[in-house]
């Protein structure tokens, strides 16, 4: 017999403002303490030295984490010019260097070349996999780890100001997998100097805004003068926030019974719903299941266990 899960069947997306100097993975620990879930998640990593939006998914919501991670990302970033970190951001060793400090006009009239779908090697400190183990623990021992160049979507980069001729603020938005050191090493190298990254703040995640995030301080308080869970769990949004891109079928509480239960249903009326693929299935606001739309048969791929 499986051990029970410790905590509160609580469900929904927290959007948390995660401190600098703090892991994703110990963010998301601190997230599901001060809420009592039984079950979190989170979708999308940040560095150690990145601070802002980490989306954290409890209980049935842990089942959209991909579509989370699937989302539209915008990062505010700062560049310093002269140096070139093993890391690409300030915790590595100074590898290179140069006394070249670009104008704004040299950086403006680069950054189209990084807009699109690029071509980007990702940092040596990565979380990528090589003949299973991790990037950057290849990197710490010491080995040149040889990581292939990847394509990446840049929908936007923009130069939002330079404070002084040794730094440049940047924002970018971005599609999964698109590193934000890699990008600014690469600016750098493109303007003749080196450059990596000093500060770096994620302040989107598909449906996620800044407006929307919370910080570890408020929900420390909250737990520290003994608020309720309700009033924690009001502060969560819906389950099926991260599903908007994908088509929404209402179904009746006789199909929604069947989906539960992991069997296709018929739907009726499908000619007016010309779908033919995946589509989130939903009665009377709650999320049913995640499915596929097959010939009128809608079969169930991921069922989510909330009261219709």
């Amino acid at each position: 017999m499986g051990r029970r899960r410790k905590g509160r069947a609580v469900s929904g997306w927290l959007a948390l403002d995660k401190p600098i100097g703090m892991t994703s993975t110990q963010a998301l620990g601190k997230a599901r303490w001060l809420f009592g879930a039984a079950k979190a998640g989170h979708g999308g990593t940040l560095d150690p030295l990145a601070s802002g939006l980490l989306p954290i998914a409890f209980g049935e919501a842990c089942k959209t984490v991909n579509y989370a991670m699937q989302g539209r990302k915008v990062y505010r970033f700062t560049i310093a010019w002269g140096a070139q970190t093993s890391t690409d951001d300030t915790e590595g060793e100074i590898i290179a260097a140069s006394d070249k400090r670009p104008s704004l006009g040299e950086i403006e009239a680069v950054l189209p070349r990084f807009r699109g779908c690029i071509s980007q090697v990702p940092p040596q400190f990565s979380a990528l996999k090589v003949d299973g183990a991790r990037a950057y623990d290849l990197a710490r021992q010491g080995e040149h780890v040889e990581l292939a160049a990847r394509q990446v979507d840049i929908d936007s980069l923009t130069l939002v100001d330079m404070p002084d001729a040794d730094h440049c603020r940047l924002e970018a938005v971005c599609g999964k997998g698109t590193y934000v050191r890699a990008l600014a090493r690469d600016i750098a190298l493109a303007l003749g100097t080196c450059g990596h990254v000093t500060s770096l703040r994620r302040v989107a995640v598909g449906a996620f805004a800044e407006a929307d995030m919370i910080s570890l301080e408020v929900l420390q308080e909250m737990r520290h003068i003994g608020a309720p869970f309700e009033e924690f769990d009001r502060l969560l949004k819906p389950v099926a926030t991260v599903l908007d891109d994908i088509p929404a079928l209402a179904v009746n509480k006789m199909e929604a019974a069947r989906l539960k239960q992991g069997q296709p249903v018929f739907v009726h009326g499908q000619g007016d719903f010309p779908v033919e693929g995946t589509v989130y299935a939903q009665s009377h606001g709650v999320p049913v299941a995640i499915a596929e739309m097959r010939e009128g048969l809608l079969h169930p791929l991921r069922v989510f266990n909330l009261p219709v």
